[in-house]
């Protein structure tokens, strides 16, 4: 009697080998997909994270402190008239130029008005060694990209403004300075002068109290719209 062939199925092992292959691959394909999405939640987190930040620096402005009141109904409505004559004489008194602050913060816009400010008094600097520590903290705070009190100035004027500082003189910031200027002056103040703020001081009346209203920042939050709603990402 014959003995019965027996046959075994010959092992594959290349198959095996591409088996292990492609689980190795799709691991690292997944630890480097989870990796960018780290990575990119990550970039999204500090975006949004600095958008607080400036976020922050406009803070709510209570308009029933005592002390706004006080400067408020210490305007007589003459002087408050004479605001309304042009823009250069509401900043050119002290009082006027209060006024406005306090109108612009209503609007979370008084990085302008304090860029304009502080151009104002850099410009009376007297000895040319502190001309440069002033005008990089005035470029860092208001003029160059994502600053934490940014104004809304064009790239042509960024970029001059930059280049001025390099070697500063008094007239660095003249061109962003006239530029924050007209914006105050055709935006902001045909606003503050239709203001309850202001129609109440013109009347001799206890100053309104005014309410709070965003404008138009040099930012958005367009940009973090597509941000996920899952809060793991922030772990």
């Amino acid at each position: 009697m014959e003995n019965p062939l027996l046959l075994f199925p010959q092992l594959n092992i290349s198959s095996s080998k591409e088996k292990n292959y492609c689980k190795v691959m799709k691991s690292t394909n997944k630890e480097e997909a989870n990796k960018e999405i780290q990575i990119t939640s990550k970039k999204k987190r500090n975006r949004l994270s600095l958008l607080l930040q400036k976020a922050e620096f406009h803070e709510n402005v209570n308009p029933d402190k005592s002390e706004n009141l006080t400067k408020a109904s210490s305007v007589s409505p003459e002087e408050a008239v004479k605001w309304g004559e042009s823009f250069d004489k509401l900043l050119s008194q002290k009082a006027g130029l209060d006024a406005f602050t306090r109108f612009l913060k209503t609007e979370f816009s008084e990085e302008n008005i304090e860029f304009w400010t502080a151009c104002e008094d850099y410009k009376k600097n007297k000895t040319s060694h502190h001309l440069l520590p002033t005008a990089k903290t005035i470029y860092d705070t208001f003029v160059r990209k994502d600053a934490p009190k940014e104004v809304n100035l064009d790239f042509h004027t960024k970029e001059f403004t930059a280049q001025n500082i390099i070697h500063p003189t008094l007239n660095s910031f003249d061109a962003a300075q006239a530029k924050v200027y007209r914006l105050m002056e055709q935006d902001s103040y045909p606003r503050f002068l239709r203001s309850d703020m202001y129609l109440d001081l013109i009347k001799g009346r206890q100053p309104h109290h005014p309410a709070l209203r965003r404008r138009s920042r040099s930012f958005t939050f367009n940009e973090f719209q597509d941000v996920q709603t899952d809060f793991t990402i922030w772990l």
